[in-house]
């Protein structure tokens, strides 16, 4: 697939880019692996999100999709949960705010009656090519979105969460083979799968999971929305696949995951990286 060289303002949306993202509309297949559960999934409306939106509800699974403003975006997503048989809910607003973390999580055990999975998957990625670049302001916000909103939401959720539930972060590559050019990005991709394999010690008692997923190149909207055109139209090309993933390739991990079948998978960094090596 040939990715043209392509700009969009942040955050950015997949229906503006070209080829569109592929969610799985056609390919994906459920078998009742989260049959009855209930989903949160932020930065749910597009990308990697929207994609483990419309798995986790041909699994069986309630979802509850956070997004920031892409309205177009979730209602897609919302149309894909739905088309399944399945409840959407979609809550837009800031995750980099604390009160909003606690809010997606309330209207998600109040509209879906709990919470048995919490997906941490919206980010926010800048390209700056030297240290001077990066605004202070902009550092904050990629923590507090990226990092921050992940405390945030696990601490809102866990007086809900029962044994058997499971928490999956979503780091990245990035995290062990950082670009110099997306530093605080790769920073935040680090720390994520350190809390994880932290909450994975802390709440073993308690018989919850916590893994997270580490993405390699995946063309979602953040790609055109932060990086230079030019770059656009070589992305993931470096990686030993060739090219870079689509969103329907990441969802089977988070379903993994999410489901039972990962009883005894916790504390695990999940690579999906077309061969990049994390190690």
């Amino acid at each position: 697939m040939t990715m043209e060289p392509q700009q969009q303002r942040v955050p950015g949306s997949d229906q503006e880019m070209s080829p569109k993202p592929d969610f799985g509309e056609d390919s994906y297949r459920g078998s009742g692996r989260l049959e009855g559960k209930r989903a949160l999934i932020t930065g749910g409306d597009s990308g990697i999100g929207k994609a483990v939106a419309l798995a986790f509800a041909r699994e069986g699974a309630d979802v509850a999709i956070s997004y920031l403003d892409e309205h177009e975006d979730a209602e897609e997503a919302r149309r894909f949960v739905e088309d399944a048989g399945r409840r959407a809910v979609l809550i837009p607003g800031d995750l980099s705010d604390p009160a909003h973390c606690r809010e997606a999580v309330r209207r998600t055990v109040e509209e879906l009656g709990g919470i048995d999975i919490l997906v941490s998957n919206a980010a926010y990625q800048m390209n700056r090519e030297s240290l001077e670049e990066i605004p202070d302001e902009e550092w904050d916000f990629t923590w507090a979105t990226n990092v921050d909103a992940y405390f945030h939401l696990v601490k809102a959720a866990l007086p809900h969460l029962e044994p058997g539930s499971s928490i999956i972060g979503s780091s990245s590559v990035q995290s062990d083979q950082p670009s110099p050019n997306l530093l605080p990005y790769a920073a935040t991709k680090a720390a994520i799968a350190s809390i994880t394999a932290s909450l994975a010690q802390m709440l073993g008692e308690r018989g919850i999971r916590a893994n997270s997923v580490a993405p390699g190149p995946v063309w979602t909207p953040l790609i055109p929305a932060t990086l230079p055109a030019e770059a656009v139209e070589s992305f993931g090309e470096q990686t030993p696949l060739g090219r870079p993933g689509q969103p329907a390739e990441l969802a089977p991990a988070y379903v993994l995951l999410a489901s039972d079948d990962a009883s005894y998978i916790s504390g695990a960094r999940l690579a999906v990286t077309g061969g990049k090596p994390i190690l």
